[in-house]
């Protein structure tokens, strides 16, 4: 089958090499991708937040399927508009993504489903605010509603930080503090049935033992040798079948892929958040660990056929790691030449904020560049990804060098 992906990060280059991967998949095109992507498969020029462009680009290749990376497009209708022109889409519709794009519409969702999840207010007046903090105190969990680059959480023991960013948005969720673990778990959605992958942990923090500010994610690994050996079961029947039938139930069914961001509290897991698509960096240690051949995968999601579709993973680790621009996540300097060799033996680069420029890869984003090591156990994944991260240069840049690393000695990670 002829396949468009629509993005240009690591998380779509990742997802290119799974789709690439599939015997199934003919001619795999990515729009408007990077330099990365670019060497196998075919990118063109694209504004991802123009749906037309979208769905003429589509329609202009011929596609049976097309697969919407970001979140933008979704919360822009993106997949609306190539499934009334018949294009088979993996993606949710504008209202179903809405689970992402407005947090207080997720907070309606779980509560009608039943759902766990912290307790909140909504708030869009300061008087408001001022309440929902002093209900819950610190620490101050004070999140944008609408998107916001994953940039939009602020958790804080500082009452003047957490009101100045609830006055900086226009509607506020302010919530409990939910203590315990974090761990991501998605699931791939036919509108009717879903699947729960193998569950991820992604670090926000930007520098070393949770130190900084708040990023998109500065790297992941996966399996989870410290969670639940339940956890999988307990967030389909508690979060992610839920979810889904209550979409179902309210006329707006959710293709695609549901992202449930979990703390494992003493009180059982409850949802942080959900995203309505693949995350980064999650995805680029979940692709390489899926045995099931993706392209086939999510034609099926995308069409309705997900029944009796089991999915099958290796015994590998993996972990991965994020390269970041100077002055990443506040001020990130772009423009700077890299110089990356090959990958080194079972080792993965993804490409997320990266362009040509006069035969010279440059830097053009605050996350520039992923490595996933893989591995037998989380120690040697470990080993390969920072062994491999240490031979890319570019100038001020910098990664985490703690990823997985508790983990990877048989301890939670909190």
């Amino acid at each position: 089958m002829k396949i468009l992906l629509v993005g240009s990060g690591g998380r779509e280059h990742a997802l290119a090499l799974g789709l690439k991967a599939d015997k199934k998949c003919s001619e795999l095109h990515v729009a408007p991708g990077n330099p990365g992507i670019a060497e196998i498969a075919t990118t063109h020029p694209l504004v991802i937040t123009d749906n037309q462009a979208i769905l003429s680009l589509a329609q202009s290749l011929g596609v049976d399927l097309v697969v919407i990376g970001p979140e933008l497009p979704l919360v822009n209708g993106a997949a609306d508009i190539l499934r009334a022109a018949g294009i088979a889409t993996f993606g949710p519709s504008k209202a179903a993504a809405a689970l992402e794009g407005s947090k207080d519409f997720a907070k309606g969702v779980m509560r009608d489903a039943g759902v766990p999840t912290a307790r909140s207010f909504t708030c869009t007046t300061e008087s408001e605010i001022n309440i929902a903090l002093d209900a819950f105190g610190a620490p101050y969990v004070v999140k944008d509603d609408g998107l916001a680059g994953g940039k939009g959480v602020v958790v804080t023991e500082d009452r003047a930080t957490a009101l100045t960013h609830a006055l900086s948005c226009n509607r506020v969720v302010i919530e409990e503090f939910l203590d315990g673990p974090e761990i991501s778990l998605f699931g791939i959605s036919d509108g009717r049935n879903i699947l729960a992958m193998e569950p991820a942990q992604d670090f926000k923090r930007a520098h070393d033992n949770n130190q900084g500010p708040n990023t998109g994610g500065m790297g992941a690994y996966s399996p989870l040798p410290w969670a639940p050996d339940d956890i999988i079961e307990q967030t389909y029947e508690k979060v992610l079948a839920p979810v889904v039938a209550e979409m179902a139930a309210r006329g707006t069914p959710f293709i695609g892929l549901l992202y449930a961001g979990l703390a494992l509290t003493k009180n059982g897991i409850k949802v942080i958040e959900f995203n309505a698509r693949f995350g980064d960096p999650e995805t680029q240690v979940l692709i390489p660990r899926l045995l099931t051949p993706l392209a086939d995968l999510l034609y099926k999601a995308a069409t309705n056929s997900l029944d009796d579709t089991v999915l099958h993973w290796s015994d590998t680790s993996a972990v991965t790691v994020v390269l970041a621009a100077q002055g990443y996540p506040q001020s990130p300097v772009v423009g700077e030449k890299i110089t990356a060799p090959d990958p080194q033996e079972s080792t993965l680069i993804f490409h997320a904020g990266t362009q040509e420029k006069d035969g010279s890869l440059i830097s053009s984003g605050g996350r520039v560049m992923t490595v996933t090591g893989i591995g037998n156990d989380l120690e040697s994944a470990r080993h390969r990804a920072y062994k491999q991260i240490s031979t890319i240069g570019l100038e001020g840049s910098f990664y985490r060098s703690d990823i997985a690393l508790v983990a990877s000695l048989a301890q939670v990670e909190n």
